[in-house]
C-alpha cells in the first residue's frame, strides 16, 4: 500500500508542477493542474491515515473528507473550458464547488471545536455526530461522480464537432483520450462507492484490502490525465474558431448576412482556390487560414461549405487530400503509401488511414490493389 501511495503522490505533484510550467497555459491546463494538486493532497492525507498518523496527530482527521466532491466538477469544467475561449472561469462555474464549500462549513465545528480525543472517537465511530452526514456525503459523491461523468462525456461530442468544423487535422487537439478518462473516472467513482457500501454498511469482509483497487485505478487515471493533458494543445491558441458547429440545411441559413448571390460567388472562388493553389497540402490548414485566403469571415466560409458541399470543414479538405493521394499513387508508384499520403497533406499514418476508410469505405492498400 505504501508503494502505491508513494507512486500516486509523486505522480500527482510532479504533473502538477509540469502543468504549472507548461508554456502558453490555457484555462483547461490550469484546471487540470489544480486537479492534480487536489489529488496529491488527498492521496497524502489517505497515506497519513493508513500509516497511523491520524492517531498521533488527531487534528489531521477529516481534512480532505469533502475532496471527492471536487473531482466530478473539475472533470466537467476541464471538458467545458476546452470548448470555450475564456481566460478565466465564469461566476456561474463556481457553483459546481458549492457542495464542497457547504461540507467544509458543516464540518467547521469538528475542525475547530472538537478536542483531539473527541476527533479520535468520531473517527473510530464511538461518537456518531457525523454518521448521517457521512451517509449523505457518500450518496452525494455517487451522484456527483456519475452525473458529471455523463455530462462531460456529452460535451466531448461538441468538442469533436468544433474541431471538425475548424481544422483539417485533429492530432493533439482532440479529446478522444479524455473520453476514455471520463469512462475510467466514472468506473472509479462506482468502484469506490460499491466497496464502501459493501464493506462499511453491509459488512462484507474482503480477503484483501479493497482500497488497493481504487487507489491503483486512481494512479492509472493520474498517469493518463497528466500525460495527455500536458501534451494537449489549446484549439483556441492563435486560431479563430467558427461559431457554426453543426451542419445546417440550406433553408436554415435564411437569416444569415451572407446572401445567396454572394455565397455562390464565394463558393466558386473556393473551388478555384482549392484547385489551383492546393491549400489542402498544408497539414495544419484551418478554417480561419482558408477564410483569410478568400478574404471572407470563417463563419461565412463554414456556411458555404456546409451549404454547398453538405460537409464540415474537416471532411471537405480531406476529400481533396484523398484525391491528391490517389493521383500521387499513380504518378509515384515507387513511393510508399505513407510518403504519398504525407505529400497529399496528411500529417500522420493513423489519421490518413482513418480518413481514407471513412471516405472510401476500405483501407488505402485495399483501394490501390483494387483500382491500380
Amino acid at each position: 500500500m505504501n508503494i502505491i501511495f508513494t507512486i500516486g503522490i509523486f505522480l500527482a505533484f510532479f504533473q502538477f508542477l509540469l502543468l504549472l510550467n507548461k508554456k502558453a497555459k490555457s484555462l483547461p491546463d490550469k484546471i487540470l493542474a489544480f486537479w492534480m494538486l487536489a489529488i496529491g493532497i488527498h492521496l497524502t492525507s489517505s497515506y497519513l491515515y493508513f500509516a497511523g498518523y491520524w492517531e498521533t496527530y488527531p487534528h489531521l482527521i477529516g481534512i480532505t473528507v469533502p475532496f471527492p466532491l471536487l473531482y466530478g466538477p473539475l472533470l466537467y469544467l476541464y471538458t467545458l473550458t476546452s470548448l470555450r475561449n475564456n481566460k478565466h472561469l465564469q461566476k456561474k462555474d463556481y457553483i459546481h464547488f458549492l457542495p464542497v464549500l457547504l461540507s467544509y462549513i458543516y464540518m467547521f465545528r469538528f475542525y475547530f471545536f472538537y478536542s483531539a480525543e473527541e476527533k479520535k472517537l468520531v473517527d473510530n465511530g464511538i461518537i456518531d455526530d457525523f454518521k448521517i452526514f457521512s451517509i449523505l456525503l457518500l450518496i452525494l459523491f455517487l451522484i456527483s461522480g456519475i452525473t458529471y461523468s455523463f455530462f462531460s462525456y456529452r460535451l466531448i461530442t461538441k468538442h469533436k464537432q468544433l474541431i471538425e468544423n475548424n481544422f483539417s487535422y485533429n492530432e493533439r487537439i482532440n479529446l478522444n483520450w479524455l473520453k476514455y478518462c471520463i469512462l475510467g473516472t466514472g468506473l472509479i467513482f462506482f468502484t469506490v462507492v460499491v466497496v464502501i457500501v459493501t464493506r462499511d454498511f453491509i459488512g462484507v469482509n474482503y480477503p484483501f484490502n479493497p482500497d488497493l483497487i481504487f487507489y491503483s485505478m486512481a494512479i492509472i487515471a493520474i498517469l493518463a490525465l497528466g500525460y495527455f493533458g500536458i501534451r494537449h494543445q489549446n484549439i483556441f491558441a492563435d486560431n479563430t474558431i467558427s461559431e457554426i458547429t453543426y451542419f445546417k440545411p440550406k433553408g436554415e441559413y435564411k437569416n444569415s448576412g451572407l446572401k445567396d448571390e454572394q455565397a455562390q460567388k464565394e463558393y466558386k472562388n473556393l473551388l478555384k482556390l482549392m484547385s489551383e493553389q492546393k491549400p489542402y497540402l498544408e497539414p495544419k490548414l484551418s478554417l480561419a487560414a482558408l477564410a483569410d485566403m478568400l478574404k471572407i469571415s470563417p463563419n461565412y466560409l463554414s456556411q458555404i461549405i456546409n451549404q454547398y458541399e453538405g460537409q464540415n470543414f474537416n471532411d471537405f479538405v480531406n476529400k481533396y487530400r484523398i484525391e491528391e493521394f490517389i493521383k500521387n499513387s499513380s504518378d509515384n508508384k515507387n513511393f510508399s503509401i505513407l510518403a504519398n499520403a504525407l505529400d497529399a497533406g496528411f500529417n500522420s499514418k493513423s489519421s490518413f488511414n482513418n480518413v481514407f476508410k471513412k471516405h472510401k469505405g476500405i483501407t488505402p492498400s485495399q483501394y490501390l490493389s483494387k483500382f491500380h
